[in-house]
């Protein structure tokens, strides 16, 4: 492929937005903005992209190239990716190659060289709208119409998409194992799973329709339910696990999508955000201590607070658009997150959330607490 070859974001509304195809390929999805600084690499690979086109609005995107180490997954989820420019010749001593040569070889379409202030700004007067990425030469009306049948993202369930299938077991970073955890894999990141296992965590990694009958007979100490992609509404199967967990009295920790399957599962509802929030400067406010820290996010759902039911305390808010960042369930050790304690990329400001629940997860074990779970260095 030629350097100057040229593609185009085709855009539900009509508009359009060409650039340089530096990856070809055509594919559609839900196009959303991220405002991370850096993190590229984390973003492609966080399977909580499926389905999704995403613009970054940092403009210089690939500088540091990209390395196995800090990948989410073994492989990148979105559907296509576009910044003002990708970087040639990435200035890195840990860098194992280059973002462009990462990208075709995984056969992502990507442009750069394209309008993305435009597009972002699109998106946030439009809310999120649906796209198609493609490298020319493209039949653009014949695009547009697949484009036009093609599904948003309210009631898709990408779950299955992107979760294992079959259970695994990750042991705890040296000793023993303080903890047995099962984790729902909707899509976990492998920095949930490398936060729990450095705390001294026995993981067993479960697929996303697993009952929670195997949860029981396995005899962990707790439940983590991860991040995800889609809408958290048609999982009514998995939400009925959920529900039958949370009324098992095991502590339970729900993150990003597991935040909301727990929300639903407690009876409350969830809702569609305009744009969502994806990036890593989410200022969230804590409640109780008037405390406000700043997250790393990617969801395009939120749970209603007016939903949900009289137990349950919404302790931290979204200081954007006052969406619940938190819950818990008064008396049982029931704990949610919005957004992303592992960070990958972002503010580690979130990090103690992990100690908070292993605190719980001991207590109800029959261990002294409260206090720190473990130190991590």
């Amino acid at each position: 492929m030629q350097a100057d070859a040229r593609g185009f974001l085709l855009l539900e509304d009509g508009s359009v937005f060409e650039g340089r195809a530096v990856s070809p390929g055509s594919r559609f999805g839900e196009v959303v903005f991220n405002t991370s600084m850096t993190g590229y690499q984390e973003v492609l690979t966080d399977p909580s992209y499926r389905g999704q086109i995403v613009v970054m609005t940092m403009p210089h995107v690939g500088n540091y190239g990209v390395r196995q180490d800090v990948a989410e997954s073994d492989r990148p989820w979105v559907e296509g990716f576009l910044a003002r420019q990708f970087t040639r010749r990435p200035s890195s001593h840990g860098s194992e190659g280059g973002l462009i040569a990462y990208l075709r070889r995984h056969a992502l379409p990507a442009l750069d060289d394209v309008d993305t202030r435009a597009i972002v700004r699109r998106v946030r007067r439009r809310g999120a709208l649906r796209g198609v990425i493609a490298s020319e030469p493209a039949d653009r009306d014949r695009l547009a119409a697949e484009l036009a049948a093609y599904p948003t993202m309210a009631g898709r369930a990408l779950v299955d998409e992107v979760t294992s299938t079959e259970e695994r077991v990750i042991e705890p970073d040296g000793g023993a194992a303080r903890f047995h955890l099962a984790v729902y894999d909707f899509g976990v990141k492998s920095n949930i799973l490398r936060s729990l296992a450095r705390r001294g965590a026995r993981l067993t990694v479960l697929p996303a329709r697993t009952p929670a009958a195997r949860v029981r007979q396995l005899g962990v100490d707790g439940v983590v339910l991860s991040n995800g992609p889609g809408d958290p509404e048609p999982l009514t199967g998995i939400i009925e696990a959920v529900a039958e967990l949370a009324a098992s009295g095991l502590p339970i920790f729900g993150i990003c999508l597991g935040h909301q399957l727990l929300g639903l599962a407690l009876g409350g509802r969830t809702f569609k955000l305009k744009f969502g929030h994806h990036g890593g400067n989410q200022p969230v406010k804590d409640l109780a201590s008037g405390r406000v820290g700043i997250t790393s996010q990617n969801h395009g759902f939120a749970v209603d607070p007016d939903s949900l039911p009289g137990d349950c305390e919404v302790s931290q808010i979204n200081l954007n658009d006052g969406t619940v960042e938190a819950f818990s369930v008064r008396g049982r050790p029931i704990y949610s997150a919005q957004y992303h304690p592992e960070a990958a990329p972002g503010p580690h400001d979130a990090e103690s959330l992990f100690d908070r629940f292993l605190d719980a997860v001991r207590v109800a074990a029959g261990g002294e607490g409260p206090g720190t779970a473990v130190d991590v260095p």
